[in-house]
């Protein structure tokens, strides 16, 4: 017996991101796109916006109906901060897990979601970043840090980014901070003569945000030593590299309970 497609919603469908992950949920035969949500679009076939086939679905502006109509299992959003917050609230009620790429939730509003979602029974996941290269990227860093404590990351996107330093960047630095202690970096008497020249601080690291358009999503990592420096770096050339990890989080968040955060998650 054949098992049932996954049941998919794309939430913010009509944007760059949601563009590709419709057309990556129509090409994964596990997949089934039985929804697209935009505010500003309602009964338009998706074909007609999107332009490519997309097996008779219409835009809707409700995601409440699109949800409980379709009898969803995920909802993919990439929308705004402030929107993704509610989405996140109406699907984990509504028992669909949320598999959401927009940034700008705090820790408390994580840790709520992950027991929302373990009350309901269901999965659901946060990623800063979907590009399986960015996360092993975060990953090598981590590790460098054991043995190259002093480092600064230089984060590169398009000029429409409203969030600054990126996702990708703090979780970075996160995880830089589980693995080596606090120190201080630079001369402890540097003074800025432009106020922020050294960007933004964390955990006596130091995160630098560059919005320029051209770019899509960048990030160098680079670690200095008596004599050296190590730089590790990725590059999103297109937002196809993200569609690798959202077509793998919708399968995955199938199989367990509780919040995910950071697709590295769900690589062990």
């Amino acid at each position: 017996m054949a098992q049932d497609k996954i049941r998919v919603v794309v939430v913010g469908a009509k944007g760059r991101m949601g563009r590709e992950t419709v057309r990556a949920v129509l090409n994964d035969p596990e997949l089934e796109l039985v929804g697209c949500v935009d505010r500003t679009l309602n009964d338009v076939a998706v074909s007609a916006v999107l332009g490519h086939e997309s097996n008779g679905v219409k835009f809707s502006n409700d995601l409440v109906k699109t949800l409980i109509d379709t009898n969803a299992d995920v909802m993919v959003d990439f929308t705004t901060p402030a929107t993704m917050k509610a989405n996140i609230d109406k699907a984990i009620e509504l028992g669909v897990r949320p598999v959401v790429g927009t940034t700008g939730m705090t820790p408390e509003e994580i840790a709520n979601w992950d027991q929302a979602c373990k009350d309901r029974g269901i999965g659901g996941l946060i990623a800063p970043n979907f590009a399986i290269g960015a996360i092993l990227m975060m990953r090598f860093a981590q590790q460098a840090s054991r043995y190259l404590p002093h480092v600064e990351i230089i984060e590169m996107h398009h000029d429409q980014k409203l969030d600054a330093p990126s996702g990708t960047a703090i979780k970075t630095l996160e995880l830089i901070a589980q693995e080596r202690q606090a120190v201080q970096q630079g001369h402890p008497n540097e003074h800025e003569t432009i106020p922020g020249s050294r960007g933004g601080e964390f955990d006596g690291m130091r995160v630098h945000s560059v919005r320029l358009p051209g770019y899509v999503a960048h990030q160098q990592v680079i670690f200095g030593g008596l004599g050296q420096t190590l730089t590790i770096r990725h590059d999103s050339i297109n937002r196809e590299s993200f569609m690798p990890g959202v077509v793998m989080s919708c399968k995955q968040v199938m199989k367990y309970e509780g919040l995910v955060y950071g697709l590295e998650n769900l690589l062990d």
